[in-house]
C-alpha cells in the first residue's frame, strides 16, 4: 500500500497559511492525516507530494494499492474507514463523493468551498466529488472510477434550552402550527469531512464536526450499550465522582495538576503538564499539553492548543485556540477561531449573534464575501496578532495575521475585516513599529491558482 498527497497551496485567510499547516483538534492537519492513514491502512513510506492525481503513472508506474488525497481535505477516522472499506471490498478504482441529499454536507461542507457538484439533466446537484481516491492496481483513467458516496448520518441537536423566539421553533403563518429553522441547533455527524477553503471550515472541523459531534457520538453509544454504561457508572462510584467526571470520560495526561474545586465534564481530553485552577469549569473540550487555565475560567465545546494561557475568568464557548495563544482575564470568546502565538487583551468580547436580520458572510475560497449559512457565528483572529483590552468584535469579522489593534474610541468596536495594512503598529514611530515582525505575509496568487481544476 502506498499513499500520495496532492499539495494544495491555497492560503487560508486570515492565517495566510495552507490548510495542511493549520491546527485541527490540536494537531496540524498534515499530522492528522498521517495518524489516521497509519491506523487504518498501516504505516506507509513517505512519498513526495504530487500536483495532480494524473501524475500517478509517472511516480508509481509499478501499480499496486494506492490511496491519494488532497492535503486541504479534513476527514476523521470514521469517514476515511467507511470510504476505504467500501472501496477496497469492491476492488475497483474509487473516488469519495458527498451526496447532495445529506443535510450536513450541504450545511457545512459546501458553502464557501471549491467543491463543484455533479448534476442531473435538470441541473440539480447529485453529489460533490472529493479529492480522495483508492486504486487497487495502480492508476486508471477517470471513466473507470467508481463513485463511493459517504453519508454523515447526522442528527439535529442543540446545546442548551433557549427561548422559542431564539431557537429553531418558530410560529408559522397557520394558527397553532410551528416551523423548524435550525437556528440554534446543529447537525452532528457520525462521520466528518470538509474541504478546508475558509476559516469557517476550520471552525466547523474543530467544533461542530469535532468536539460537538464527538460528544453526540458518545451519548449515542452510551444509550445503546448497557454494559458500557454500567462500566462508566461503576467507575464513577469507585472514584466517588459525578458520572460525567469519571476517568472513563475525562482523560488526563501525565503531570497535569487539577484543583479539587474544578469541574470537568466529559468527554474531555487534557494533555500533559497542564494546570487547571480553582473554580474552572470544562465541558466536552480538548486541552493540549502545558496549558495553564487559571481560576474561574469556563470552557465549553472548545479546543485549546499546546502552551496556551487563560488567566482568571476567561471564557471560551465553541471556540478553537491554536498553540501559544493567551486569552487574558474577563475575555469572552464565542464561536471563534484564534491562530497561534496571538494575544487577546483583558475584557475583549467576540460576539456571535447578529443583531440585524442580515446574513453572516465570510470570504470564500475565491476571496469573495459569501453567505456562511449560519445564523450565529463568531470571528477569526490570525497568527501573531495582538489585540488591546476592551475591544468588541462583531460577528463573522476577521483580523489578519500580524495585526496589532490598540483600544481607542475609533477601534473600540470592530465592525469590518482588518488587514495587515490597517494594523495600528504602522501609526507609531518606525523605530518601534519595526520591532513587530511580520511572520505570515500574503503570497500573491494568480486567478488560475484560485480556480484551478481539482481533477
Amino acid at each position: 500500500m502506498r499513499k500520495f498527497t496532492i499539495e494544495d497551496n491555497h492560503l487560508i485567510f486570515p492565517f495566510n497559511e495552507p490548510a495542511r499547516d493549520l491546527s485541527i483538534l490540536n494537531k496540524p492537519l498534515k499530522m492528522h492525516h498521517a495518524d489516521i492513514l497509519d491506523e487504518v491502512i498501516g504505516p506507509t513510506p513517505a512519498e513526495l507530494a504530487i500536483e495532480s492525481v494524473h501524475d500517478l503513472p509517472d511516480v508509481a508506474p509499478e501499480g499496486g494499492e494506492i490511496v491519494v488525497y488532497r492535503d486541504n481535505l479534513y476527514f476523521d477516522i470514521e469517514f476515511f474507514s467507511e470510504f476505504f472499506e467500501q472501496a477496497r471490498s469492491s476492488r475497483l478504482p474509487s473516488r469519495a463523493v458527498l451526496p447532495a441529499t445529506d443535510a450536513a454536507w450541504v450545511k457545512y461542507a459546501v458553502p464557501l468551498s471549491r467543491l463543484a457538484p455533479v448534476t442531473d439533466m435538470h441541473g440539480r446537484p447529485l453529489y460533490y466529488p472529493l479529492d480522495l481516491w483508492y486504486f487497487p492496481n495502480g492508476y486508471v483513467a477517470r471513466p473507470q472510477w467508481r463513485e463511493v458516496p459517504v453519508f454523515s448520518d447526522c442528527k439535529e441537536k442543540g446545546y442548551y434550552n433557549v427561548p422559542d423566539s431564539m431557537s429553531n421553533i418558530k410560529p408559522s403563518f397557520e394558527e397553532g402550527e410551528t416551523r423548524r429553522d435550525l437556528d440554534l441547533t446543529h447537525l452532528l455527524t457520525e462521520r466528518s469531512c470538509l474541504s478546508i477553503d475558509s476559516w469557517v471550515h476550520v471552525y466547523f472541523a474543530n467544533v461542530i464536526l469535532g468536539v460537538f459531534s464527538r460528544g453526540s457520538r458518545f451519548e449515542e453509544y452510551l444509550s445503546q450499550h448497557n454494559l458500557f454504561a454500567l462500566r462508566v457508572l461503576w467507575r464513577a462510584i469507585l472514584e466517588q465522582k459525578q458520572v460525567l467526571s469519571c476517568s472513563k470520560l475525562v482523560q488526563i495526561g501525565e503531570g497535569t495538576i487539577i484543583d479539587p474545586s474544578a469541574v470537568i465534564l466529559g468527554p474531555t481530553t487534557i494533555g500533559r503538564g497542564c494546570y487547571i485552577g480553582p473554580g474552572v469549569v470544562i465541558d466536552n473540550s480538548v486541552i493540549g499539553d502545558h496549558v495553564n487555565i487559571a481560576q474561574g475560567c469556563q470552557l465549553m465545546l472548545s479546543v485549546v492548543g499546546n502552551n496556551c494561557f487563560l488567566p482568571f475568568r476567561a471564557a471560551l464557548f465553541m471556540s478553537a485556540l491554536m498553540e501559544y495563544t493567551i486569552v487574558a482575564q474577563n475575555t469572552c470568546v464565542q464561536m471563534c477561531v484564534v491562530g497561534r502565538n496571538s494575544f487577546l487583551g483583558a475584557g475583549t468580547t467576540f460576539t456571535d449573534f447578529n443583531l440585524l436580520p442580515a446574513p453572516l458572510r465570510a470570504l470564500d475560497a475565491r476571496g469573495d464575501l459569501a453567505d456562511t449559512g449560519q445564523p450565529v457565528l463568531g470571528g477569526c483572529v490570525g497568527h501573531n496578532v495582538r489585540i488591546g483590552s476592551g475591544i468588541v468584535l462583531m460577528p463573522a469579522r476577521v483580523i489578519e495575521s500580524d495585526v496589532i489593534l490598540f483600544a481607542s474610541p475609533e477601534r473600540r468596536v470592530i465592525a469590518k475585516n482588518i488587514r495587515y495594512e490597517e494594523s495600528d503598529h504602522h501609526k507609531v514611530r518606525a523605530s518601534i513599529a519595526k520591532l513587530h515582525k511580520r511572520r505570515y505575509p500574503r503570497i500573491a496568487e494568480s486567478e488560475e491558482a484560485f480556480l484551478e481544476d481539482w481533477e
